[in-house]
């Protein structure tokens, strides 16, 4: 890990709420005048739609019904370690953008100088913008392993983004219903088929991150397959989770946490728990201090 180039990874499965995050860091960016260069892990997929697509269909004739964008056959795990670890050496590093929809695609041929670009196509490779402050990695894979790869070795500050996995669900039933027209019955059938790597190549990583947050529903979620809409954040507790490094640092101080969120509560030693409606407060009271240290001590490792 590197203190001169940090490195964050901001980590979740499809439709856990990542976005949320995200935009809690671009906020202390914004107020602590941080530049972040962004990758995101869509882009990082070795496999444009078409080409998923067709390999999932040729996997399914072979009698593999799990091929998915979870596991390392759809993903470029080795591409993720190598970017964080150029970075956290050097300062700079490639990226590229996946592109989701007919907006991105023209916003990208203005960039890129380039007259056919479709949703669902990578762009070319550039160089990443000069003098950034910091690596923010948002997707998939930010902590993944596999065999020798291990994206995490080389990561500073590892969030995970962690719903139960029913409120995940349902988060995710809807999403793609509302941004790309799916069926619930055909996100379901993702959701099966992605289960084995799932477990294998995502939750893995949940035990290696500095932090989780955790959303977990107070009303009845237990058929995610049925829900008629998304629970609210009133309607939820986050569960915040520290590992016991950051712990130990001089970073974490549970009770101002305590004072400043009203209704929060510590249910394990390890662990602050906050109404919904409070996460982007929580996000930003815990974040904002290790963000300004990194930018200010840029020559010591905040963990170990």
């Amino acid at each position: 890990m590197s203190r001169k180039h940090p490195v964050i990874a901001v980590t979740g499965s499809s439709g856990a709420g990542t976005s949320t995050v995200k935009r809690a860091f671009e906020n202390i960016f914004r107020r602590e005048k941080i530049t972040a260069a962004i990758i995101e892990g869509d882009s990082l997929h070795s496999l444009d739609r078409m080409e998923f697509r067709a390999a999932v269909a040729e996997a399914a004739k072979a009698g593999n019904h799990s091929f998915s964008h979870f596991g390392p056959e759809a993903n470029h795990f080795d591409k993720i370690e190598e970017t964080f670890k150029q970075y956290s050496e050097t300062g700079t590093c490639k990226r590229r953008y996946y592109v989701h929809s007919d907006e991105e695609a023209e916003l990208h041929k203005k960039h890129f100088s380039l007259t056919d670009l479709k949703p669902g196509q990578f762009t070319p490779w550039e160089n990443i913008e000069e003098n950034s402050d910091l690596l923010f990695y948002e997707g998939l894979h930010g902590l993944a392993t596999d065999g020798d790869i291990d994206a995490g070795r080389h990561v500073d500050l590892g969030i995970g983004v962690v719903p139960v996995v029913n409120l995940e669900w349902i988060q995710k039933i809807h999403r793609d219903k509302a941004e790309r027209g799916y069926s619930a019955e055909a996100t379901v059938d993702t959701i099966l088929r992605r289960m084995p790597d799932y477990v294998k190549f995502i939750t893995p990583q949940f035990s290696r991150t500095h932090i989780n947050f955790q959303r977990v529903a107070t009303v009845d979620t237990s058929n995610p397959f049925i829900a008629r809409d998304i629970p609210t954040l009133d309607e939820s507790f986050v569960v915040i989770r520290f590992n016991k490094y950051l712990l130990q640092s001089d970073y974490i101080d549970l009770r101002y946490y305590l004072d400043m969120i009203p209704d929060s509560f510590m249910s394990r030693a390890n662990t602050l728990v906050v109404p919904g409606g409070k996460m982007s407060l929580a996000m930003e009271l815990i974040l904002t201090p290790i963000l300004h240290d990194m930018i200010e001590s840029k020559h010591k490792k905040i963990f170990e």
